[in-house]
């Protein structure tokens, strides 16, 4: 008998084959993106020792207490993509290795990369 298969399931097993093929180091880490309903998250990885070396996301608050970004729409997508930027810039990170998630490189996945490569990360 056959198991009715969820989306996210799907995405899960097309991310693996994904991720077989690609691994970041601590020279050039692996943009990671995964995105809910409501928000999306954005890790700088270090494969090699299993480390989070970066991370933003559209729920973070900023210094006076509002949020920096909100939602999981393209504006908040652009806005997460150029703050992993300043943020990898100020680790001395400048060359990455792009890894979608198992989620098609279209609307707020494109939308990271487009504003990280215009916050000057290299993939």
């Amino acid at each position: 008998m056959l198991t009715k298969s969820s989306k996210n399931a799907t995405r899960e097993k097309i991310h693996s084959r994904i991720r077989k093929k690609l691994a970041g180091t601590t020279a050039r880490p692996r943009l990671n993106v995964y995105r809910s309903v409501n928000h999306i998250y954005v890790q700088l990885i270090d494969d090699a020792t299993h480390a989070t070396i970066v991370s933003a996301s559209s729920l973070e608050q900023g210094k006076d207490g509002k949020k920096h970004v909100a939602g999981g729409n393209i504006a908040s997508a652009k806005q997460v993509g150029k703050l992993i930027a300043e943020r990898a810039k100020a680790k001395g990170i400048e060359s990455v290795v792009f890894d979608r998630g198992g989620y098609l490189y279209h609307g707020r996945v494109k939308a990271v990369a487009d504003a990280a490569r215009e916050g000057g990360l290299k993939f």
